[in-house]
């Protein structure tokens, strides 16, 4: 796959769909390697008129690693955001934004559609909010605005985030054992994914890379960052939001959330859908972003 020099650090990227299609950039999650977009929900979207540019963020996959910056200390990280001050982070929600335009700016995109999963939802907003006439349409899948006061994860997902993964090299059963239970307890209820699928696919991850590190990063940078709702106040493209009424990590809260701090936003809720996005979902999310950018 090709790569891209954005923003001081080097981006691994790929494109799918027509060459005439309109921009979308899809951006991922915590921890999730640009790979976990599902070939079936690039389709769709390529379907419906869209050019797919989809990458690694910065610390996970084949972009940049941050190595140098260590593990960072969580609770010190939550006791400094609690008390209203900034964190000591690697690095922030902004400076991952700030790569979204970059790998733009390297790909000749003056304006793209954006789409954001998750963590990839917040640095969405972010890049619509602070980068606003970069940003065509939003579209901020299972993600959430900072508020402190929304319905936390339920206590089973958040047991999920904070307990290590065993390592694929010394245990890989225990490691894809591992997936398949993460995705029992944060998938969607009414899609469930069978283990051989789950397991296949948390091989490749691991054998494309596996990053520990950089999750921990990435969740730090999570952690630091301040309340968006101001921010998001002021996106000015038109904006859709789609949530799982049974998404466990992130709560359906955090969708309603969002729309009500965006004017003149759209909100999907999926019956049945949890944090992830099962196959069958696929046609309506891809509808969803499609709706939102007028095609």
């Amino acid at each position: 796959m090709p790569q891209a020099s954005a923003n001081g650090i080097t981006i691994e990227y790929d494109i799918h769909g027509p060459d005439n299609g309109a921009p979308l950039v899809l951006i991922t999650g915590l921890g999730s390697q640009m790979t976990r977009w599902p070939l079936s929900f690039l389709d769709a979207l390529a379907e419906r008129g869209f050019r797919i540019v989809y990458f690694d963020n910065r610390d996970m996959g084949l972009s940049t690693h941050f190595t140098s910056a260590g593990i960072p200390d969580f609770k010190a990280v939550v006791k400094t955001a609690a008390a209203g001050q900034t964190p000591d982070v690697p690095y922030r929600l902004d400076d991952m934004a700030a790569d979204v335009v970059g790998l733009m700016d390297a790909l000749g995109l003056e304006k793209a559609h954006l789409a954001g999963a998750s963590m990839g939802g917040m640095i969405g907003q972010l890049v619509a909010a602070d980068h606003g006439h970069r940003a065509l349409s939003l579209t901020s899948i299972m993600s959430t605005t900072g508020n402190p006061d929304l319905p936390r994860s339920t206590p089973e997902a958040q047991a999920m985030l904070a307990t290590p993964t065993p390592d694929p090299v010394s245990d890989r059963e225990a490691f894809l054992e591992r997936a398949v239970e993460s995705s029992r307890v944060i998938g969607s209820p009414a899609y469930p994914i069978d283990a051989d699928t789950l397991k296949a696919r948390a091989a490749a991850d691991a054998d494309r890379c596996y990053n520990p590190a950089g999750f921990a990063r990435q969740y730090a940078a999570i952690l630091a960052a301040p309340d968006r709702r101001k921010k998001l106040a002021g996106i000015a493209c038109p904006v859709m939001v789609v949530h799982g009424a049974d998404d466990p990590l992130v709560t359906v809260e955090g969708g309603k959330d969002t729309v009500a701090s965006i004017p003149g936003s759209t909100l999907e809720i999926i019956e049945g859908m949890g944090h992830d996005l099962p196959p069958q979902v696929h046609d309506r999310v891809a509808s969803a972003i499609a709706q939102v950018a007028g095609l």
